[in-house]
């Protein structure tokens, strides 16, 4: 009589647990995400303290700096007006971009791009093509205003701008822009900077 009992127990027992006969933590799918969870467990906290603690390099992600002087030879070879480039800056003024094109719809443009101390944007850009039209997009649609700033011996207008403000110059045959994300003493300081010859070898002259 008491084994029948234990038999009917044993049955009774098994229906609970389901047809299949498997308690419900040992399914083969269950155990494999909950190996899934434990093992993300485990990794997490280690990579999380990885990239904490230990050192890894940015810079990759840091700006280029360029040496400009074979582009700013060339430009004052070939360019038909005198070329400017900044002499006596710090070293924490750094180059970022240089380019000339010669004779295109705007001209004949130099550029030269720097990173100022606080790491804003600073950029030389000068055409002889028409004025109005390179000056909106070398200073990214700034504004003329009635304000003059005196750098040395020259009148610099001012520009205004939601993106870039911006010193401009204009002479007979290049117009010269100084722009950028920079606050407006940057500015001055780089136009206050800028020289001008033209060919390698020759004297530099206030710009």
């Amino acid at each position: 009589m008491a084994s029948r009992r234990a038999r009917d127990t044993a049955v009774k027992i098994g229906r609970a647990m389901g047809d299949d006969g498997y308690v419900a933590g040992r399914n083969p799918k269950a155990q494999t995400v909950r190996n899934m969870l434990l093992a993300m467990a485990a990794v997490i906290p280690v990579a999380f303290v990885s990239y904490v603690f230990i050192p890894h390099d940015d810079s990759k992600n840091a700006v280029r700096t360029v040496d400009y002087r074979v582009e700013l030879d060339t430009a004052r070879r070939a360019a038909p007006y005198p070329v400017a480039a900044p002499a006596g800056l710090g070293g924490d003024w750094r180059a970022t971009s240089v380019s000339y094109k010669a004779g295109g719809k705007e001209g004949s443009v130099w550029h030269l791009g720097f990173l100022d101390p606080d790491t804003e944007y600073v950029a030389v850009e000068q055409s002889d093509g028409p004025a109005g039209s390179f000056i909106d997009g070398a200073s990214q649609h700034a504004e003329k205003t009635s304000k003059t700033q005196r750098v040395g011996d020259a009148t610099w207008r001012q520009y205004e701008g939601p993106k870039y403000n911006a010193l401009v110059r204009e002479e007979k045959g290049v117009t010269t822009v100084v722009t950028g994300t920079a606050a407006p003493e940057r500015l001055v300081q780089m136009a206050a900077a800028l020289k001008t010859a033209k060919g390698a070898g020759e004297g530099a002259g206030n710009g």
